[in-house]
């Protein structure tokens, strides 16, 4: 009965959001390198954070600092959706945020090299997240990938309160309701990608943490290999990585391809349930099997990435002048 309460109020919310981004206009316009090509409110996914708060105050006030950097980094990303920050504000929020999941994670106790790694890792993965969040459907149903991994790998290690990933499921329910569609009625916005990368990370950190074992990490496998071989290109073309594009071949194959959105996020959810399950298969097996594993998975994601897009990167080639630098 708790969980239907929390539904039907993040429900309310989100509808009430929506009401506030039409009298705002907090919308997203379509541009060339956009993968949509009508106006969509922006910042739907501010439900995921909200749904966070909902846990914290029916399920005893748990997590505290967690929590506190989830308002922080999912407000800094809001105001960025509604008005662009300056970097150097939202790099100072996102290292608070940071700094304080790792505190509830009690990284107190280790070395700083061992900060210094988790903050490069969670950062890394945040940005993966945010970047990927540019077609229907594939920050939720993505989401759900994660989310349903890290619920099963928390039944056997048991870290975390079951309840946190429930309700986080719930307002991802929500906003799928809005987005996991042929015109969506909205797009979750640098809120809705960061705060769930937030709450993911969290999980994940304290799975990796509790089991000493780092393969977990291979939830966002997908994700992590598109992004830096989309990196990787990009540079090599001479291109500013910070400047937004559709490079990525999600969005390869959203346009260039003209496939459906929907089926493009079914297929990188598809992707990630296999090669989760083979991380949950194999993480209480021999540290040989899990990095012989963690080898294959990356290696065939940047096969099929460069066979995918081979075309286009031989024509990007092309058109670099013999210096190597783009005219």
């Amino acid at each position: 009965m708790k969980f239907a309460f929390i539904f039907l109020g993040l429900l309310c919310a989100e509808l009430f959001y929506f009401y506030l981004a039409n009298r705002f206009n907090i919308i997203d316009k379509p541009n060339a390198r956009s993968s949509h090509t009508q106006v969509t409110l922006r910042g739907g996914g501010i439900i995921f954070c909200i749904s966070l708060l909902a846990y914290f105050f029916a399920f005893g006030f748990q997590y505290p600092w967690f929590l506190a950097g989830a308002c922080i980094i999912s407000a800094i990303s809001f105001a960025d959706d509604v008005k662009p920050q300056s970097s150097l504000l939202r790099i100072t929020v996102h290292l608070c945020a940071m700094l304080l999941l790792m505190y509830q994670l009690n990284f107190q106790h280790f070395q700083w090299y061992w900060w210094l790694l988790a903050l490069v890792v969670m950062i890394g993965v945040i940005n993966a997240c945010n970047f990927m969040d540019g077609i229907n459907g594939i920050t939720t149903l993505y989401a759900f990938t994660v989310m349903g991994a890290l619920w099963w790998a928390n039944q056997t290690i048991k870290v975390f309160d079951a309840n946190l990933l429930y309700c986080l499921a719930l307002g991802n329910l929500v906003f799928a309701f809005f987005n996991v569609r042929k015109k969506a009625r909205c797009f979750a916005g640098d809120v809705g990608s960061v705060s769930m990368a937030y709450a993911l990370i969290f999980v994940t950190a304290g799975l990796i943490i509790a089991a000493k074992n780092p393969i977990f990490i291979l939830f966002f496998a997908l994700y992590g290999v598109d992004t830096v071989l989309t990196i990787l290109h990009r540079l090599y073309k001479k291109e500013n990585i910070f400047k937004p594009h559709r490079q990525h071949l999600f969005q390869y194959l959203a346009n260039e391809r003209a496939w459906p959105h929907l089926a493009v996020s079914a297929l990188y959810a598809v992707v990630q349930i296999g090669i989760s399950a083979g991380v949950l298969w194999l993480f209480q097996k021999s540290v040989l099997w899990q990095t012989l594993y963690a080898l294959l998975v990356l290696m065939a994601l940047a096969v099929v990435y460069i066979s995918v897009k081979r075309e286009h990167i031989i024509a990007s080639i092309q058109k670099l002048p013999a210096s190597g630098v783009q005219a």
